[in-house]
């Protein structure tokens, strides 16, 4: 009898190699331990109990303030984690301003600036979250600059536009008028 998927499709998936699970799983895992294959609930090494697994008593303590993974040994009653994360802050390692991601400088806004949701202002050069990408929404000085200037330039141009609609041109058979 076939261990590997069905009689059907012999190369699609597996039987997990757990003695009281025999279940189908089409995207098994396989152990790099013992090289089984095994379902979901039974890929970790302890719920296989690999008699071949690398180091298990390798575990880390992350540190809250730096966000660092600092190695304890494998004795479980050696070293608490309070005494790891002391010996991390007095090695000087501990920087907590690594961990602080830069925030959306736009008021009332506490959105993290990563890499995919940043976005850099043309105008102003601000990097701002995606919420805030379009100048009106972080009140861009540039643009307002710009848009006063458009203001400016559009008041002037009404004195010329009513100047201009008096006096209608005909152009290739159509009336032609200054735009508003």
């Amino acid at each position: 009898m076939a261990r590997r998927g069905t009689e059907a499709f012999p190369d699609l998936g597996a039987h997990c190699d757990e003695a009281g699970c025999n279940q189908l799983d089409f995207l098994p895992f396989e152990c790099d331990g013992c090289g089984g294959f095994f379902c979901a609930a039974h890929r970790v090494y302890r719920d296989h109990g690999c008699a071949k697994a690398p180091d298990q008593g390798r575990t880390v303590v992350v540190c809250p303030d730096c966000g660092d993974a600092i190695e304890r040994t494998a004795v479980p009653g050696r070293q608490c984690d309070r005494e790891i994360l002391d010996a991390h802050a007095r090695s000087r390692r501990c920087d907590p301003a690594r961990k602080r991601k830069p925030q959306c400088p736009v008021r009332r806004c506490k959105e993290a600036l990563t890499f995919s949701n940043t976005s850099q202002c043309k105008g102003c050069g601000l990097k701002v979250c995606l919420k805030h990408r379009f100048p009106a929404d972080h009140n861009c000085a540039a643009a307002a600059a710009a848009g006063a200037k458009r203001a400016g330039s559009t008041a002037g141009c009404g004195r010329v536009a009513a100047t201009c609609r008096s006096s209608s041109k005909v152009v290739a058979g159509r009336r032609w008028r200054c735009p508003p």
